[in-house]
């Protein structure tokens, strides 16, 4: 408690002249601002001179329009360099933000342990832990379909009756030799 409280006059007081001092540090800091500017427009333009001829005014225009273009082509790269590298800044700062707020994940040891120990270690020494997984799955008996011979039959005269019955009366004649000129083809 060794602390004195100043008084509120005092505060005003300090306050006051801590604003005048930034004052005067803030006009000293935009003249010589100013001066830098008048320095380099004198050096980099330089007075004209409009006391010449026609050709000599168009010669002038010339040059100035060339120094015009050059400054726009640095200006555009410089612009295009800022962008660029604040668009880096503002994808570092989202890198960041994402850090931070996630937790560092810890390295794993492997360990070797068995399915029965580790399920009783995860239920507890409470539980009987069952590995027979079969056990409760329900049985199912495997039904054999036997087919018959007579449903099978042969599969050529399937073909000649699925064959005939698609096909128009007057065609009829002409496909049913076809068909049994190409089976004796197959037998021969």
């Amino acid at each position: 408690m060794s602390e004195k409280k100043m008084s509120s006059s005092r505060k005003h007081q300090l306050k006051s002249l801590m604003l005048s001092i930034a004052k005067g540090l803030l006009e000293a800091e935009a003249v010589a601002a100013e001066a830098t500017r008048n320095t380099y427009m004198d050096e980099t333009c330089p007075p004209l001179e409009l006391s010449g001829s026609l050709a000599d005014l168009q010669e002038l225009c010339k040059k100035l329009h060339t120094r015009i273009d050059k400054i726009d082509e640095e200006r555009y790269d410089l612009e295009s360099k800022v962008s660029k590298s604040n668009k880096e800044i503002d994808d570092l700062k989202i890198k960041v933000q994402d850090l931070q707020g996630k937790f560092k994940k810890p390295a794993l040891k492997k360990v070797r342990m068995s399915a029965d120990s580790m399920l009783q270690a995860l239920l507890g020494s409470k539980h009987k832990v069952n590995l027979d997984l079969r056990a409760n799955l329900k049985q199912v008996k495997k039904e054999v379909k036997e087919e018959s011979a007579e449903q099978v039959g042969d599969w050529r005269k399937n073909i000649e009756d699925k064959a005939v019955a698609h096909i128009p009366e007057p065609f009829l004649h002409q496909a049913s030799t076809t068909v049994t000129t190409f089976h004796i083809g197959l037998e021969n």
